[in-house]
């Protein structure tokens, strides 16, 4: 399901949705910060329980005449407005004394800056579902504050943290004296909005940078990556609709990654589409020659039987009708063979064989059959296991091919030497005859379909020139290569060299 989602998504998004996922991880950040921030104000409070004990302890055993002097300097180094409630109905309060150290901000005469800084900071609080804590209003009346009332009807310490108007933490503790006095503290600890506040901007600076990085790089991968796989999609699209000719697969050459070895894969692979169109054509050009031939001889000879009545000459138009559809029906099983060869060998499952045992079967099956023209057969096989990984029935069409040809140009009374050798990591076989050879420069063209140099003294069409053509097909299939060569010695006559790769290595005697 996933690959299926993904693949709705252009490449390009999917690189910057992964890049930008690890945006979102350090956002997340910002519920640290809130954490962070948690953590600040549970300390600050229990600063704040801890200064009103002590502040509680300091005025408890001073003098009634010296509690106003240790108010006021509490109240400065403390930075905390002290109020102390008497049983009597008494206060005081260290801003009626002088120290006017606590004090609430009104948001709207502040600058627009820090109406953005406290939109922001609610947003955050929402985002991260931080808990909203009560608005901090002043009272008159100490018992109306809920930390005294537990100080003095408990005979603890109480702390509450409130929310000032513009948003920064207010902290008040109270501590009972004794005699039901009561001891209360406010703190505005505007230091730890700032704090925040300068924590989520440096994260903001932080997160703007790499997201702008991330975009960038991104994009540079997008180019590097996406605009060559689409100019390769787009040669692709244009191979694909029949114009292999005019496209240019770029090849990327000063590229070695991954990317590259595609492009260069898919040039390599429209090269050889473009070879294979121009075979099939000339291959459908070669075939439409071939049958020409015969097709017209035979229309000569029926043609003929119609206005010939000489019994002896229409023996012979009907012998010359014969021929033609004998080698018309020859001719056709050799193109159907050659044509659906590849796609058969392309299925083909390969096994192990024994060259040596399949070669000399042939030749022994062959002599069995009886030999024409007195020509026999000599087989010389190898020391070592010859066994190679194919089709055992293509290749014995190999050697049939092979044999057959040097069949042909052998004189009569002559020897057709077969060999079989085991060289290193390959296994050739070689069918050597006595005829008249194969020229130098002819050695690679009769491997070519269609390309017959036949022996003096044959009947004309008794070969479709399709046997040497689907020999070298086969054996190519099997990885290995057929070549022709002359005879060593300066003996007169052909070699034909077919080399296969062995499927196992060769073992030391």
């Amino acid at each position: 399901m996933a690959l299926r989602w993904s693949g709705q998504i252009s490449l390009t998004q999917r690189i910057l949705l992964v890049n930008l996922l690890a945006l979102l991880l350090l956002a997340g950040g910002f519920f640290y910060l809130d954490s962070y921030r948690s953590r600040i104000v549970d300390g600050r409070v229990l600063q704040a329980t801890r200064e009103a004990r002590l502040i509680a302890e300091a005025i408890a055993v001073a003098t009634p005449a010296d509690r106003p002097t240790i108010v006021r300097r509490l109240a400065r180094d403390t930075d905390a407005r002290i109020r102390v409630r008497m049983p009597d109905g008494k206060e005081l309060d260290s801003r009626a004394l002088g120290v006017r150290n606590f004090g609430l901000i009104d948001p709207d005469r502040e600058g627009w800056d820090q109406r953005v800084a406290r939109f922001l900071d609610g947003v955050i609080d929402t985002v991260v579902k931080a808990p909203r804590a009560p608005l901090y209003r002043d009272r008159t009346d100490p018992m109306r504050w809920p930390e005294v009332r537990v100080a003095r009807e408990e005979r603890g310490i109480a702390a509450t943290v409130w929310r000032a108007p513009d948003r920064t933490p207010v902290i008040t503790a109270a501590a009972p004296l004794p005699g039901g006095t009561v001891v209360l503290t406010a703190v505005n600890a505007r230091d730890i909005t700032r704090t925040v506040r300068i924590e989520r901007f440096r994260l903001s600076v932080v997160l703007l940078l790499v997201t702008a990085f991330s975009v960038l790089l991104s994009l540079f991968l997008a180019r590097t990556i996406v605009r060559p796989l689409r100019r390769l999609a787009r040669a692709a699209v244009r191979v694909r609709l029949g114009r292999a000719r005019e496209v240019v697969v770029p090849r990327l050459p000063s590229r070695r990654d991954e990317l590259g070895m595609l492009a260069r894969a898919l040039s390599d692979m429209s090269l050889a589409l473009r070879d294979r169109i121009d075979a099939t054509e000339a291959f459908a050009a070669d075939v439409t020659h071939e049958m020409k031939n015969p097709l017209a001889s035979l229309r000569s000879a029926v043609d003929g039987l119609e206005r010939v009545r000489d019994p002896e000459l229409r023996e012979r138009l009907l012998a010359i009708v014969q021929d033609d559809v004998h080698r018309l029906d020859r001719l056709i099983t050799d193109i159907s063979e050659a044509s659906r060869l590849d796609a058969q060998l392309s299925r083909a499952k390969f096994e192990m064989v024994d060259m040596a045992a399949m070669v000399e079967a042939l030749l022994a099956h062959r002599q069995a059959r009886g030999v024409e023209r007195g020509v026999h057969f000599r087989y010389d096989g190898p020391t070592a296991p010859a066994i190679v990984l194919g089709e055992g029935a293509r290749l014995e069409r190999v050697i049939e091919n092979v044999v057959a040809n040097a069949f042909s140009f052998s004189p009569d009374n002559s020897m057709i030497e077969v060999a079989v050798r085991r060289r290193g990591d390959a296994v050739l076989v070689l069918v050597e005859d006595q005829g008249p050879g194969v020229p130098a420069h002819a050695r690679e063209a009769i491997f070519r379909r269609f390309h017959s140099i036949r022996p003096d003294g044959e009947a004309f069409g008794r070969h479709s020139g399709l046997g040497l053509a689907i020999a070298r097909t086969i054996v190519e299939a099997h990885g290995g290569s057929i070549v022709a060569e002359g005879r060593s010695n300066d003996e007169t006559g052909a070699r034909f060299a077919i080399r296969l790769p062995a499927a196992e290595p060769e073992l030391d005697d």
